[in-house]
């Protein structure tokens, strides 16, 4: 739990000020804070383009969203982040948790794991490794990036921030 208080400070400390998320085991702790908190505007959703969507049209009106999702979610959304995002440049803020890495028992969730960061490279979407508290604070620091650059940025969650495998 420290992990995801110390994450959600940081998040807020960026300046997101709405997040658009679907459910994963390994966020469920940050999204009943940023729940119980009610300082950052929470919007589930239930597919990633529907989230890339909302999150775009945030933007436009003046909004800082992050989506918070798992990294299986960044192959449901490459045509949303290359035929609108990317297309209309609109920078948006993937905080993903990166499943089927080291330490994950379903098998299933490898395949996605794997490939993750090398998809965000070839979508040119610049990766940050957050996989502990010390650099948390890096959050803040690829939120700075994705509002100076205007480009989307990745920022994955490594399994063992939170020091616990599910």
């Amino acid at each position: 739990m420290k992990a995801d208080i110390e994450l959600y400070k940081m998040i807020k400390k960026s300046g997101v000020d709405l997040i658009l998320s679907l459910p994963c085991i390994l966020l469920k702790d940050i999204l009943k804070l940023i729940d119980e908190k009610k300082e950052i505007q929470h919007i589930p959703v239930t597919r990633e383009e529907e989230g890339v969507g909302i999150a775009a049209g945030a933007y436009l009106g003046g909004r800082t969203p992050a989506i918070l999702m798992q990294n299986s979610g960044l192959g449901n959304s490459i045509n949303a982040i290359k035929s609108l995002l990317q297309l209309y440049k609109i920078p948006i803020i993937f905080i993903m948790s990166h499943r089927g890495a080291e330490g994950e028992k379903i098998e299933a969730q490898i395949p996605m794991g794997q490939l993750t960061p090398d998809l965000l490279d070839l979508l040119n979407i610049r990766k940050f490794i957050i996989n502990s508290m010390e650099n948390i604070k890096e959050v803040k620091f690829a939120v700075d990036v994705c509002k100076k650059s205007k480009k989307s940025v990745g920022i994955l969650l490594k399994r063992n921030l939170w020091r616990k495998i599910p």
